[in-house]
């Protein structure tokens, strides 16, 4: 049955990118219903400040704020020296990784676990962006449901969603937006900069949420645009935001990524990193371009190949996604 429905008109459209439609505006409320519908309005977010640490160039602050109106989250934000109401900074919001790190989570941007390579806040902290670093459902210290925890809760949420009529990624995406909220009810932020970044899973995190928020001015991806035919041909079992029931017969994951256009878009990969199979990323930039051509933003969007790289965040990756930011990000 999985082999018919793969031969449909996303099948037969996917053997040249150059030539297949742009799945642009008209397709939005398909895919809105394929993730499982309207975004509810989940009221105030009654922020709290628990911890206040200062740190090098920056305080690091932890907090809490309700994604929905029963369920409240923990946060790290980082507020760059010389940040105030008086002299607001650009707002970044990070999703991280993934990695099998369920217990992690948010700490690894943040710069209080793991190594150094994907402390992501601290380095645009001390750039002088303030930085929100939230967990995702199922991982840091959302990583605990009665007797569930890591894999298994992972799993159990995507059932879960499923079951209900959405999937795991409308609810990344729901939260995602609630983050957004909060940096912009932040008095050192300046809300009409702010932007957002992801390593591997924070990475799709980051093109699943773009055609939802366009309070997000720039978007950035570090090694993860898996796409359904890449899953198909090498058999690729990914994590379950990627899994979105429905929009494999109506387009695939660059497509989505498409629609964040006109908006700065710039996306790194790793030429052996075997999550995103390089052949098929290729014509998913082809995809992506031609998304960013309809809406004449070319110059909006930007992809870095990186040679001989695997599933990695490296120097030259981690500049070209600062100098993103620091080109659209800008004072007007």
């Amino acid at each position: 049955m999985l082999a018919t429905l793969w031969t449909g008109k996303a099948r037969a459209d996917e053997a040249d990118s150059s030539k297949r439609e742009v799945r642009g505006d008209k397709y939005r409320k398909k895919l809105l219903a394929c993730l499982g519908g309207e975004w509810p309005d989940h009221g105030p977010l009654e922020p709290i400040v628990e911890t206040i640490t200062q740190k090098d160039g920056y305080r690091l602050e932890r907090v809490t704020y309700l994604v929905e109106p029963d369920e409240r989250i923990a946060a790290y934000l980082l507020v760059p020296d010389g940040a105030s109401k008086d002299h607001k900074a650009p707002g970044i919001c990070i999703w991280h990784q993934h990695n099998g790190a369920y217990g992690i989570g948010k700490d690894e941007p943040a710069g209080l676990k793991l190594g150094p390579m994907h402390h992501t806040g601290v380095a645009l902290a001390k750039d002088g962006y303030v930085v929100l670093c939230p967990d995702a459902a199922g991982f840091g210290e959302r990583n605990k449901r009665g007797g569930l925890n890591g894999r298994n809760l992972e799993h159990y949420l995507f059932a879960m969603y499923v079951v209900a009529g959405k999937c795991l990624a409308w609810k990344n995406i729901s939260d995602m937006r609630r983050a957004v909220d909060f940096i912009c009810s932040r008095p050192e932020v300046d809300g009409g900069r702010l932007a957002c970044y992801g390593h591997s899973m924070g990475s799709t995190h980051t093109w699943l949420v773009g055609p939802w928020e366009p309070r997000l001015k720039a978007l950035a991806g570090n090694c993860c645009l898996p796409t359904y035919a890449a899953m198909e041909r090498t058999n690729l079992i990914h994590c379950f935001p990627n899994y979105i029931p429905g929009w494999r017969q109506l387009g695939d994951t660059p497509d989505i990524a498409g629609m964040i256009a006109p908006r700065a878009l710039h996306l790194n990969f790793g030429e052996k990193d075997d999550g995103s199979p390089i052949e098929e990323v290729k014509s998913a930039m082809e995809i992506i371009r031609r998304a960013y051509a309809a809406k004449k933003a070319e110059d909006k969007f930007s992809y870095y190949i990186e040679v001989g790289s695997g599933h990695v965040l490296s120097d030259e990756m981690l500049r070209r996604v600062k100098a993103h930011f620091a080109t659209h990000l800008a004072k007007p």
